[in-house]
């Protein structure tokens, strides 16, 4: 039975559009997409009738071919996904990382430090580890995957979870996911990248300064910086830097203030509000409702103009990114052709080959939640920063497991270690152990979490 409003009974379809928007908004959406993406994509390396067809469209060249060369080069499908929608992924992560640095949690040092140090933490112990495993065999390189924590996953755990996570650690989680993301981009632009052309990045670089200088004279339309946006991109591209550095890069350069000031939107507010209610007073009802437009047209302006552009793309962005882009990105990365149940024993180790499986796996659920936990632990014994409030060691730990989910940066550092072309196999083993650690981690930090929250409600019960 529809409910009932004093306008009637509710639109079905309006019911499920407001349930679709609700679902879309809820910070937990995004990792469900994806989950669901990343069956879909193994399904389709993997059955009979559309593993060929997957991974044809994969490798299909896209591109415009000039005077008989791709442009740009090498480039298709998966490419198009992982160097160019990436760039998007890569653009709202330093958008994000932008604003924590401007007014967020890693605004000022007494803010930053313990987020830093325990990101700094979560990245060194997962490295070494692997590299216990891997020193000098084969997939040695790989050393970068097990150092990235997937934020939207972490943050749509600790959602779920609700308020057994006390706010001031989901805080502190999601700052050091933002710095991990950070220690995460020059991973990739130092390790995992060809050797540059130094003419080509000298001539990103050069258009980088030229816009930096352009914001500080104070240009504010968007389209000014997406032009050279997709320029920069292109070079970086061609120059052997990875590509999507360049979407970083930029967001660098976005400005972080308003055109407008408050002030000046309130004075403008309140006179755009007095024409507004004048137009009712118009007698012709075709130049009322004209004028009324026009007022409301002028509110949109004057409100678009005291929002950053900084903060308006990030907003814009979101909901492509986290149901569009991101999907994408799973169906082409999460599909592996799974040719041996050997894929699945991630704990064979050979000297000459190692243990990517080993390195990834261990360095996730064991390597995150002790780096995050030990070098928080020295900073805050050290006085330099502060155990966040309401939160107790065994919280921190349990929140700190939840780091190890890597997924999507993972499988991005994943497809830049190894050679496509000679070490495809290493590749799909790491995105198992990837897939494998990442749901341990998350199932093991929940019912850490849960525990702890309970633990914590008896005591108190008890006082």
């Amino acid at each position: 039975m529809l409910p009932y409003t004093k306008f009637g009974r509710v639109k079905r379809n309006h019911i499920l559009s407001q349930r679709g928007k609700n679902f879309l908004q809820a910070p937990w959406a995004g990792g469900i997409v994806l989950i669901v993406c990343v069956g879909i994509a193994m399904l389709l390396a993997n059955l009979p009738a559309t593993s060929e067809i997957y991974h044809h469209l994969l490798h299909m060249k896209l591109g415009l071919y000039i005077d008989g060369e791709l442009f740009p080069k090498e480039m298709n499908l998966e490419k198009i996904i992982n160097d160019g929608l990436m760039v998007v992924f890569f653009f709202s992560v330093g958008l994000e990382i932008r604003r924590e640095i401007s007014h967020g949690q890693l605004s000022t040092p007494k803010k930053a430090i313990l987020p830093v140090v325990a990101a700094l933490g979560g990245m060194i112990v997962p490295a070494v580890i692997y590299a216990a495993f891997n020193a000098g065999t084969e997939v040695s390189n790989g050393w970068g995957i097990p150092t990235a924590t997937d934020i939207a996953f972490a943050i749509g755990i600790m959602s779920l979870l609700g308020d057994r996570v006390p706010l001031s650690l989901k805080v502190f989680l999601t700052a050091a996911a933002v710095a991990d993301d950070l220690g995460a981009i020059f991973v990739i632009a130092l390790f995992y990248g060809e050797t540059p052309n130094m003419m080509l990045l000298g001539i990103a670089v050069a258009i980088m300064v030229g816009i930096y200088f352009m914001r500080r004279m104070g240009e504010f339309r968007m389209i000014a910086y997406i032009i050279p946006a997709c320029v920069v991109w292109i070079l970086f591209y061609y120059s052997g830097v990875h590509a999507t550095i360049s979407g970083v890069a930029m967001a660098m350069l976005i400005p972080t203030t308003p055109r407008y000031s408050r002030s000046y939107f309130l004075h403008k507010a309140d006179i755009i509000e007095k024409g507004f209610s004048g137009a009712n007073e118009i007698k012709d009802e075709n130049e009322a409702e004209e004028s009324r437009m026009y007022y409301l047209r002028r509110m949109t302006q004057i409100s678009n103009g005291s929002q950053s552009m900084s903060h308006r793309m990030e907003h814009l962005l979101m909901p492509y990114v986290n149901f569009i882009i991101m999907p994408i990105f799973a169906l082409a990365n999460a599909g592996v052709h799974i040719t041996s149940v050997e894929y699945f024993n991630i704990f064979e180790y050979t000297p000459e080959i190692g243990s990517i499986g080993m390195g990834i796996f261990f360095g996730l659920i064991l390597g995150k939640p002790i780096g995050i936990s030990l070098f928080s632990f020295i900073a805050i014994k050290l006085g330099i920063a502060e155990k966040p409030s309401g939160a107790t060691w065994k919280m921190l730990i349990a929140v700190a497991c939840l780091g190890g989910i890597g997924f999507t940066m993972s499988i991005f550092v994943d497809n830049l270690a190894f050679d496509k072309l000679t070490q495809q196999e290493f590749i799909d083993m790491g995105k198992i152990a990837i897939l494998m650690a990442s749901t341990t981690a998350a199932i093991a930090g929940s019912l850490l979490i849960i525990h702890e929250a309970k633990r914590t409600k008896r005591d108190r019960s008890l006082e």
